[in-house]
């Protein structure tokens, strides 16, 4: 096709025959046609630029969802009131194994509940959630003596952190607590670790040591469950301490394997047995030390009492009885013998072979502070006189009430607080250097009422958030250490 600068004027559309005058016509309109379609394309043309290239879009890559870990969540603290139901669970993982005599291998544990309403999203490792080190590790040795309280930090975290601090106020630096297998573990190898974070992090705060005592088995692990019992299989109270020492390794000094195995309510009902609880502590030590062999391991204390029945055994009976079942020798079994030692009705001076005499004294040996010695005999009997005893608890009750059978001894609030000095100053000059931890009972639990018998035997008031001291705290803190 020619293009239309090839034109120089009109055509001669007369020149040729008639009948090519239409054809011609035609062509000068297509010719004509083209040309100005032409012009157009190269006027809509932009100028001075090329045209972009666009680039076809790209769909977005999704966010990255990782598996499912196996690690415990980060759990927020529950304050009040105490949960009713457990939540459900993460998937087990494998942990450390620790195998009981006769039993087998760990089973695979470390599963985790978040107890909360609102769900926390798990965190990548199993460390508790607080950037506090773990502290140098502490000797099995203690001095001579040193000084704990009890105190009650499970379902109140705001009053747990006030009585922390009353006790490191008080030039105390130890802190006994409960931990209740059951509240921790709500099914096999699913563990709530809400509470034991906050209580170990609040203690770590105080510059504390920890001594806890674990028993109170869950209903999955039998044992004559509601009562405080002895596991059906040994091998899951292994599991269990497994995880929980792991967890807290090098955080907390002393675990108190048990409490008072000597009396049937402590023991599932059953007739107490010292045999049995030998196993048990036999368990409890391997698997503790494996996880953290710097911790130390204190028997369980026992009841004193000098009543034989279906309902209890005199404790020096039982101690001497739980020495022949583990062969006569303490080695693998426990690093410090743990005691109880009730002053009952006597200064803790009195000789118990005075209170013996006295039936207004109780009538037995067992009633009165120094029967602590009679089971210190029993261990240089069987040749332990190098270990030390823990006096996991003492004191002396105040309680009123005529129809409790703890009145028979009570003795009032200024009475009380100068036993418990005196009972102190008493030890450290006789009982040096056998003597460790010495932890009285108790800072009061906060729910705790005139009507629960506890509440008696306590050096505070249970209130919030006032601190209502009794006469024995403040003596206890201007006491000489």
């Amino acid at each position: 096709m020619q293009s239309a600068s090839h034109f120089r004027g009109p055509a001669p559309w007369g020149r040729g025959t008639t009948g090519a005058r239409p054809y011609v016509t035609y062509r000068l309109l297509v010719v004509w046609v083209w040309v100005l379609l032409a012009v157009g394309l190269v006027g809509c043309q932009p100028q001075g630029r090329d045209l972009p290239t666009v680039e076809p879009s790209k769909t977005p890559r999704p966010t990255f969802t990782p598996p499912a870990t196996t690690s415990e969540p980060t759990l927020a603290p529950t304050i009040t009131p105490k949960p009713q139901a457990a939540a459900s669970a993460t998937a087990p993982q494998p942990t450390a194994t620790v195998t009981a005599a006769g039993a087998t291998p760990l089973s695979q544990v470390t599963a985790t509940v978040q107890p909360s309403r609102t769900p926390v999203p798990p965190t990548p490792t199993q460390r508790p959630p607080t950037a506090t080190p773990a502290p140098a590790a502490k000797p099995l040795r203690m001095k001579s003596p040193e000084y704990g309280m009890q105190v009650f930090p499970w379902w109140r975290p705001e009053v747990a952190s006030r009585d922390f601090q009353l006790v490191r106020q008080a030039g105390f630096t130890w802190a006994k607590v409960g931990f209740g297998w059951r509240d921790i573990e709500v099914k096999k190898g699913v563990f709530d670790w809400s509470r034991t974070d906050l209580i170990v992090q609040m203690a770590g705060e105080q510059g504390l040591d920890l001594v806890v005592r674990v028993d109170h088995q869950p209903a999955w692990a039998g044992g004559g469950f509601p009562l405080n019992g002895p596991p059906d299989n040994l091998q899951d109270l292994a599991d269990f301490l497994t995880a929980l020492v792991s967890r807290y390794k090098g955080r907390i000094r002393a675990y108190e394997v048990w409490n008072e195995p000597n009396l049937a309510r402590e023991w599932g009902g059953q007739v107490p047995d010292p045999g049995n609880y030998a196993k048990l502590l036999r368990v409890a030590y391997r698997a503790i030390k494996q996880a953290d062999p710097n911790a130390m391991v204190i028997s369980a204390g026992l009841s004193p009492t000098g009543t034989w029945n279906e309902e209890a055994r005199p404790d020096d009976w039982y101690l001497e009885s739980l020495y022949i079942a583990m062969g006569k020798k303490s080695d693998g079994y426990f690093d410090v013998l743990g005691v109880h030692g009730a002053g009952f009705k006597s200064p803790p001076e009195r000789d118990p072979a005075e209170v013996a005499a006295n039936k207004d004294l109780g009538g037995q040996r067992a009633f009165c502070f120094r029967h602590v010695e009679d089971l210190r005999a029993i261990m240089v009997k069987y040749g332990d006189g190098n270990k030390q005893i823990a006096l996991l608890e003492f004191g002396w009750t105040s309680d009123p009430r005529p129809d409790s059978p703890y009145h028979w001894f009570a003795v009032s609030e200024e009475v009380k607080a100068d036993y418990l000095v005196r009972a102190y100053q008493y030890a450290k000059t006789h009982w040096s250097p056998w003597i460790g931890l010495m932890s009285l009972i108790y800072i009061c639990d906060p729910d705790w009422t005139e009507s629960h018998e506890q509440y008696w035997w306590a050096i505070t008031y249970p209130s919030w958030p006032e601190f209502k001291p009794r006469p024995a705290y403040l003596a206890l803190q201007a006491m000489p250490k």
